[in-house]
């Protein structure tokens, strides 16, 4: 099942797809968020699509915005692709490294997003997103973890990295909070359409390949990282949780970092295509 959710900013309605036609999903739920998730959401919709209950839309000309509403927590997984931490000069990690991002950094998959005031290192990461669709805490192994997802969504965890590295005193997540920099959907696909043990993520810039890998490759793989996290915090429905990047990205010194009037497109197989154009601050 792909969910989505369409509309103006602040004002978007969610929605159902089934193949290219796309349906209103009003009568189920005000919007994808805690309650959609808490009360049986995907279970009633797919019910009400059997049926025929739910109308159809033409969305033609209509803004799409990221596939859940805001969310409680937006929860980071850093340097989980051996290769895209030695291009970062690390080691790949031990443990799970984890860091937050504001939840209203998330916008919809198309929107123009504003390089900061100030900056100069402005980065561009596509990652799988994993959305948890109930509680989550001290769960007793990574094999309970399926139990807990509610979907899955193409992230674009866009990073400032002098505000990252540099003026952080140590804490990443000043770089990865500014306005825009959480780009979601514009799906979110269920599970049981999705094997996150081997989707191909790209990123382009301006139309020329920046990344090309695998979730095979992550070394915290999803269920380890839900499990993980569940030891730290509680997860709540609604949650965003994003995996981490492959290398390709411009902290690697192979690329320059991203300019006004540059477009990015990221991709995760399965999940969708984004675009953005960035913008002067």
């Amino acid at each position: 099942m792909k969910i989505a959710r369409i509309g103006a900013p602040d004002e978007e309605k969610p929605v159902v797809f089934r193949g290219e036609e796309c349906y209103s999903l009003e009568s189920i739920t005000k919007d994808i968020d805690a309650t959609f998730w808490a009360s049986n959401g995907p279970v009633r919709t797919e019910q009400a699509l059997a049926t025929g209950a739910l109308p159809l839309l033409d969305i033609d000309g209509i803004r799409v915005g990221a596939p859940i509403a805001r969310p409680s927590s937006v929860i980071c997984i850093g340097m989980n692709y051996a290769a895209h931490a030695a291009e970062s000069g690390s080691k790949p990690p031990e443990v799970p490294i984890v860091f937050h991002k504001a939840p209203n950094t998330v916008v919809g998959p198309y929107d123009d997003v504003a390089i900061p005031c100030g900056s100069s290192k402005t980065d561009w990461e596509v990652e799988l997103g994993i959305v948890i669709g109930k509680r989550a805490s001290y769960l007793e192994s990574p094999d309970q973890a399926p139990d807990y997802i509610a979907g899955f969504v193409t992230v674009n965890d866009l990073s400032e990295r002098e505000f990252q590295l540099e003026v952080s005193g140590g804490q990443w997540s000043k770089g990865k909070s500014c306005a825009g920099f959480c780009p979601t959907g514009p799906f979110l696909v269920t599970p049981d359409e999705v094997d996150s043990r081997d989707l191909r993520l790209r990123s382009w810039v301006n139309d020329e390949v920046r990344q090309d890998s695998s979730t095979a490759d992550l070394i915290f793989d999803v269920n380890t990282i839900i499990y993980d996290l569940s030891q730290y915090l509680v997860l709540e429905p609604g949650d965003l949780i994003c995996t981490g990047t492959p290398e390709g990205v411009a902290l690697s010194g192979r690329f320059p970092y991203l300019a006004a009037g540059d477009v990015v497109h990221i991709e995760v197989e399965g999940l969708g295509r984004q675009r953005q154009q960035f913008t002067a601050a």
